[in-house]
């Protein structure tokens, strides 16, 4: 199969992008290289080319939860979002604790898509159950297709267990996520602890919770000489941990997610539901920080922590709604708001989104080298939609950016040369 995508945009100039069998043929500046003539032809004059997207932190529900998503909803809202590659946490009905399960999501996931889709590389549990106990079968797990490992949104209080997953991952060329928060602190929290939870009455789990946690990962890395990967980072404390910690050459990586650079605590003014995420939206401060560190690298990925929940879970009280906003749909259009607005450049969405998340987690990646898998998207920045359920294709519509007007959008994706979205 032959195919030339002709006159996109690719990190400021035009180009053709030459693609042959499956692979990058060739890449060359618009209007160098004739097609051949037997070669599908696209024109993308106006669209701005990137490789697909990994995100590193997603929930795909399934097995267990398939009324909040399943695989194939998951890798649909990936695929038209400009993911090509999804990495599923463990916390399904059963947990992804055992190679059954492992097994079973990448069989959905095959289902999905048989001629080839967005890939799915599952996060196995770091403990049985997730209950932070008993080291789980990470050898079974590694085995069976398991990328990394994690005890998701619940945090490893027992620094022995995380320092023996740790050592274990390690041996299998895997690395440990970890969610960091001191379960004490965060105990009955639904929003950060400050002046707007104030305001509202409502209870707030500080960051510093968050922090300390950090700074015990760092700490145990650096005795250990491991890497750690720090998930969602949500505050400055977190950010000054994290630089401190790379200047001493610890082997720490990190992540945050779109709304951590875009929202603050005032989103959940008038007690909004689907502003509810954990952590917790922060302060502008916060907000500052994470920007600069997603800038100078301080902060390695951008994921979305896709989480979503069926329209009535959050359609109630603060208090009793769950955490999460839907993401995969929408991550690319608020990134290119940060483009916009001059904070980041598309060069760093590349980084961010694509060439640190495969370094990091040792998966294959497109740089449009010849050879490199023919895994692309085309974003459309002058396109105006809104989001609603009948836009997004999850299930699942948990976000506080429901009823907005957006501008930006992936008009098409291709997987192994083969246009899936």
């Amino acid at each position: 199969m032959k195919l030339c995508v002709r006159n996109a945009r690719y990190l400021g100039a035009a180009v053709d992008l030459f693609v042959l069998d499956g692979q990058v043929q060739n890449m060359v500046p618009a209007g160098h290289h004739q097609p051949e003539p037997d070669a599908e032809i696209f024109d993308a004059r106006g669209l701005v080319l990137f490789p697909s997207f990994i995100d590193a932190h997603v929930h795909l529900r399934e097995p267990g939860f398939e009324y909040k998503e399943d695989v194939a909803s998951g890798l649909q809202a990936a695929a038209h979002g400009g993911f090509g590659a999804v990495m599923c946490m463990a916390n399904t009905r059963p947990v992804n604790d055992n190679a059954a399960v492992t097994s079973f999501i990448l069989q959905q996931a095959r289902k999905a898509f048989p001629q080839g889709g967005p890939r799915v590389y599952p996060i196995g549990a770091a403990t049985v159950g997730l209950k932070g106990e008993e080291m789980a079968p990470l050898e079974e797990l590694a085995a069976a297709g398991c990328a990394a490992f994690s005890n998701d949104g619940r945090s490893m209080e027992n620094s022995e267990l995380l320092r023996r997953v740790m050592e274990y991952a390690a041996d299998l060329d895997r690395i440990v996520i970890d969610h960091c928060e001191d379960a004490s602190l965060a105990r009955d929290a639904h929003m950060n602890d400050g002046v707007t939870s104030g305001r509202l009455g409502v209870k707030g789990q500080p960051d510093v919770g968050e922090a300390m946690h950090i700074a015990r990962d760092i700490l145990l890395a650096e005795y250990l000489n491991l890497p750690v990967h720090i998930a969602h980072v949500s505050c400055k404390r977190g950010v000054d941990l994290i630089a401190w910690g790379k200047a001493r050459g610890v082997r720490v990586s990190a992540e945050t997610c779109p709304h951590y650079l875009l929202l603050d605590d005032t989103a959940l003014e008038g007690y909004s539901a689907n502003a509810k995420v954990n952590p917790p939206l922060r302060t502008p401060e916060d907000v500052a920080a994470l920007r600069q560190a997603v800038r100078d690298g301080t902060i390695d990925i951008i994921v979305t922590d896709h989480a979503p929940h069926a329209a009535h879970e959050k359609e109630c009280p603060l208090d009793e709604a769950p955490n999460g906003f839907t993401g995969l749909d929408l991550s690319v259009t608020l990134m290119w708001r940060l483009v916009r607005e001059g904070v980041l450049e598309e060069a760093d969405l590349e980084r961010l989104c694509c060439r640190r998340p495969a370094e990091i987690f040792k998966l294959p990646v497109n740089m449009f080298a010849p050879g490199d898998p023919a895994d692309f998207f085309l974003f459309d920045p002058d396109a105006r939609w809104t989001v609603s359920p009948e836009t997004l294709y999850s299930k699942s519509a948990n976000t506080p950016w429901l009823g907005q007007e957006m501008t930006g959008r992936v008009a098409a994706h291709w997987i192994g040369g083969r246009r899936i979205a």
